[in-house]
């Protein structure tokens, strides 16, 4: 009898961590969880309506632009600079595994040829399934494919938006049925997991529109039933390798497969958005090319070719995958700079790829000077910034150290060993603006 009033007070409540009950991960999605660990870099796209404003994503929210004016987007969709095989193969050549596509923003436009909503990509002029061209292409050149899809909706009137935070002023008064409304995101998740092939993974967002503002010690309370573990269960019986996660900005709820943070290295909350604890799950550390996810025409903060790598190797060393996001231009074409820096992540990772791919977060955290990533019989260390004296290691795992050299020609590394503690002199190691990651290989058992 307790244990029954206690789950009906947990429902009534709705809180966060009711969801897939039990929740057993099949051997495939296992494996799947592996390889996502194992792949270390993907390709973000935050492309849509919102694109052709140039304010980014979130400008309907931002300027309060009514439904109806929203709505007359789609007469002017037109991006006929789109080519699939562009996009899959700036990703490949940039070192990404995989691509996160978003399917469907917060302003409820969906990508693809849905038959629940006519605020589709079918009704502009441009008139053909982007997800479909996209995920064909993916699956073509063997890069797999996750689908971004937003729980939030500032369109519909059977989204709770009264209760949510953002979408106030849309221009919405009538109040639908919140079940229609999951009913509507079953259905959509269907048809993306029926009609595209494998999809790797299904990305959400938006949750937290429904919860108080991240903050330290926040209620994990959310104002409405989500029914998470109905959603979840539904894609593990669609595609049981399919990995489920939740950009909500908590700890994993049961049935999500990877633990996402957005603007932040694992741990460390700069953004002020990530206050949960690191989970045992597959991380991912998602982050833009600019100061923007959709495009903006204004912002030209493109980050440089150090501060793209220095990402990634530092996500690596805190045993994070680097999803890095490019928003294309209102014509489908992916801006000049951001083709750039996917060209030259490429370049590095084909000489230095062992060190990222397939590896795991150091034994230490991450440093001053650098990170370390490490796979089983090696240690790479990386220093990005010179640290002025000699690096020492203690409690370094190896017992016996058979070779140390550089990666990038194989010269040896002087080094001292005693007592677990290894050090060595940094200095000739320095990275520098031509070589902005100096990488040291440590062989050993």
């Amino acid at each position: 009898m307790l244990k029954k009033i206690i789950v009906i007070v947990l429902l009534a409540s709705f809180l966060v961590g009711f969801s897939q009950e039990n929740y057993q991960p099949t051997e495939a999605n296992l494996k799947a969880r592996t390889e996502f660990q194992n792949e270390k870099l993907g390709m973000f796209i935050h492309f849509g309506l919102y694109s052709q404003l140039g304010r980014g994503e979130w400008v309907m929210n931002n300027d309060k632009i009514p439904v109806n004016d929203y709505d007359k987007l789609k007469n002017f969709f037109n991006p006929i600079g789109f080519n699939a095989r562009e996009y899959v193969s700036m990703a490949k050549n940039g070192g990404a595994k995989y691509i996160t596509l978003v399917t469907r923003h917060h302003d409820g436009f969906s990508m693809w040829d849905t038959k629940y909503s006519d605020f589709n990509i079918m009704n502009t002029p441009f008139k053909r399934d982007l997800v479909k061209e996209l995920a064909d292409e993916c699956h073509k050149q063997g890069i797999k494919i996750v689908f971004y899809y937003s729980l939030l909706d500032w369109t519909r009137t059977d989204y709770s938006y009264w209760t949510g935070r953002t979408g106030k002023g849309t221009g919405r008064t009538d109040k639908g049925n919140w079940n229609d409304y999951i009913q509507f995101m079953k259905n959509q998740l269907t048809e993306l997991l029926t009609n595209y092939g494998e999809v790797s993974g299904i990305w959400f967002d938006g949750y937290w529109d429904q919860m108080e503002e991240e903050k330290a010690n926040r209620s994990e309370k959310t104002y409405v039933d989500w029914r998470m573990n109905e959603i979840y269960e539904l894609i593990h019986k669609l595609q049981p390798q399919c990995l489920a996660g939740n950009n909500h900005h908590i700890s994993p709820l049961e049935g999500e497969d990877f633990q996402m943070f957005e603007k932040d290295i694992p741990g460390k909350n700069k953004s002020g958005l990530n206050y949960q604890k690191i989970s045992r799950l597959p991380l991912e550390y998602c982050e833009t090319l600019n100061n923007s996810w959709g495009f903006d025409l204004k912002d030209n903060k493109n980050k440089t070719f150090k501060e793209f790598l220095h990402l990634l190797v530092n996500a690596a060393g805190s045993n994070a995958n680097l999803l890095m996001n490019v928003g294309p231009m209102p014509n489908g074409k992916i801006p000049e700079p951001f083709i750039h820096s996917f060209k030259e992540m490429g370049a590095w990772l084909k000489l230095y790829g062992e060190s990222i791919y397939d590896t795991r977060g150091g034994y230490l955290s991450l440093q001053e000077w650098g990170a370390i990533t490490q796979k089983p019989g090696k240690m790479y260390v990386h220093i990005l910034n010179n640290p002025g004296k000699a690096i020492t290691l203690e409690k370094f795992p190896f017992k016996k150290i058979n070779a140390v050299y550089l990666l990038k020609d194989k010269k040896q590394v002087k080094y001292t060993f005693k007592n677990n503690i290894l050090t060595f002199d940094s200095h000739a190691y320095a990275a520098n603006e031509q070589d902005p990651d100096t990488v040291i290989v440590f062989e050993g058992k």
